[in-house]
This record gives C-alpha cells, structure tokens and sequence, in this order.
C-alpha cells in the first residue's frame, strides 16, 4: 500500500539573509502557484519601513504567472513603504518570462548581488 501525502511537497526552497543592511531572499527551485505559501511575508514583511530587499532568482528553474504576481505584489508593497525589490541572477528561462511581460521595466534586474547592492 502506497500514502499519497495530503499536500504535494514544496519544490520552492527560500534562504534568507542581510549584505549590507539589505534583506537577500534566495529561491531555489519552481517560483509557480505552491510557492505563494512557502513565500508568504518573505519577500516584504509586513510593518518594515522602507525595506530593500534582493530577490536572488538564480536557483529558480521555473515560472509561470503566479511567479511575477508574487514578484509584483513584493514589488507594490516595498514602493509603498519607501523601499525597494531588485532582482537578480535570473536564469535565461526565467529572464525570459520577466522580459516577455515587462517587469524587468518595472522592477531593477542584475546579473550579480554585487551590481544589484551598488545601484
């Protein structure tokens, strides 16, 4: 007899930690539809004034649409609290998807955390 587990296992794995005073989130793995539970408050926690925060997308492999809500909605709440998201170290898969959609107009991307914390 096989157990099928009652949630599918997460395939989005967060590191989180501080350079220079700016939050950096790594994500590794698939930034799609189960991520927004794994990522929840992570990207802007909520109440921080002025937040920076680099969202460290090289480990990602996959997006889809929930991906650049997630980013979006990261993206308007660090605006609102006089902060801001960079992205950087997107793969050409997931750059792709930033480009195709515009965001890479509306939120900064770099190729390295060095470029992203000297802008």
């Amino acid at each position: 007899m096989t157990e099928t587990p009652s949630q599918p296992p997460s395939h989005l794995s967060v590191r989180r930690s501080t350079v220079d005073g700016v939050r950096v989130v790594a994500l590794r793995g698939e930034l799609d539809h189960a991520a927004r539970v794994d990522l929840g408050d992570v990207l802007h926690p909520p109440g921080e004034e002025a937040p920076r925060t680099v969202a460290d997308l090289s480990g990602v492999t996959f997006m889809d649409s929930s991906g650049i809500n997630i980013l979006i909605a990261a993206h308007r709440a660090a605006v609102q609290s006089e902060g801001w998201l960079r992205i950087v170290g997107a793969q050409p898969s997931v750059l792709r998807v930033l480009e195709l959609v515009g965001l890479d107009l509306v939120i900064p991307c770099f190729p390295t955390l060095a470029q992203a914390l000297e802008s």
